[in-house]
């Protein structure tokens, strides 16, 4: 083989590697892209499914409904005692056979809770919204190299916020409440119930923005529960005349148990506001309620009002 030859063959040789090369290298670039793009997409799938804007305002506005919430403790059985398989015992019936002192001291408790739950939750959601947050940055600062020798990170942030989710979601429902002593007093009787203690809830008391309307002298109010069937319950109504004229009027106040879902105030000074509130009566199981709401309603003039004051117009 003369050196011509010879050349020729090392020069198509050395392409031919250069070729093999080449390839090998873009395989690899593609399979780097490959594993890029689908750890890309579980973030993306997280951000959108588990951990969207939409969903952690849903939240948001769990959390603020919540906080209006009423909480009582609510007593059930455990089991039915041994005789009486065929009669379940009523809460009424349990509340003869509970100490009185007792109960009171696990009313605290269940206060309590109810704050400690109110607190934990709001402190969840703030680190389910930082956590997108910090994902949301990795997928816009860091590029494909960055992104994929973090990738352990990010991994781990998608699992801490994973359980975070799911413990923000174990509390949203009340749970039950720990009794330390025993509640039932010794009375001598041969069958003391077991039972257990939990927390309920009742929806806010709102109040009805279209139905409730003013008069000359008198308002027309209504009510009702959000997200829940109406039952009868026992309300307490206060108003009160904002910005009295003179001393009598201040008598213009007042505190009134309703029955029913609506009232009606008469005797009112009309062109005048008042401000009313609503709120569920209080209860022997009530444990803690912070929600009032309130409307404020402006009676109207008399008729002979609004000609007097058009005739004084100069």
């Amino acid at each position: 083989m003369s050196f011509g030859t010879m050349d020729v063959y090392l020069n198509e040789i050395e392409n031919n590697l250069q070729s093999i090369l080449y390839s090998e290298e873009e395989d690899q670039e593609n399979e780097t892209w490959k594993m890029y793009m689908e750890r890309k997409n579980i973030v993306l799938e997280f951000l959108h499914s588990d951990l969207s804007l939409h969903l952690l305002k849903r939240h948001h506005k769990r959390i603020e409904l919540l906080k209006k919430c009423s909480y009582y403790i609510e007593i059930l059985p455990k089991h039915l005692a041994l005789g009486d398989q065929n009669h379940l015992m009523l809460p009424t019936t349990m509340f003869q056979l509970i100490d009185p002192w007792r109960f009171q001291r696990m009313k605290k408790v269940g206060t309590v809770q109810t704050k400690i739950q109110l607190l934990l939750l709001t402190d969840l959601l703030e680190q389910l919204e930082q956590g997108r947050e910090e994902l949301v940055h990795f997928l816009e600062t860091y590029d494909m190299v960055t992104f994929l020798t973090r990738w352990d990170l990010v991994k781990q942030k998608l699992s801490n916020l994973s359980e975070l989710m799911d413990n923000f979601l174990a509390m949203l429902v009340p749970g039950r409440l720990y009794v330390k002593h025993r509640l039932v007093s010794d009375v001598g009787a041969t069958k003391i119930p077991h039972i257990r203690l939990v927390l309920s809830t009742k929806m806010p008391v709102m109040f009805d923005r279209k139905e409730s309307v003013a008069h000359e002298d008198w308002v027309s109010l209504k009510w009702f529960i959000t997200s829940q069937q109406s039952q009868p319950e026992q309300y307490e109504l206060r108003f009160k005349l904002l910005e009295p004229r003179a001393q009598q009027e201040r008598i213009q106040c007042g505190i009134m148990p309703v029955t029913s879902n609506m009232c009606e105030i008469r005797n009112l000074l009309s062109d005048r506001s008042y401000r009313f509130t609503i709120k569920r009566a209080e209860a022997y199981t009530l444990v803690y309620e912070q929600w009032r709401d309130t409307i404020t309603l402006k009676t109207k003039p008399y008729p002979d009002e609004d000609m007097e004051s058009t005739m004084c117009e100069p």
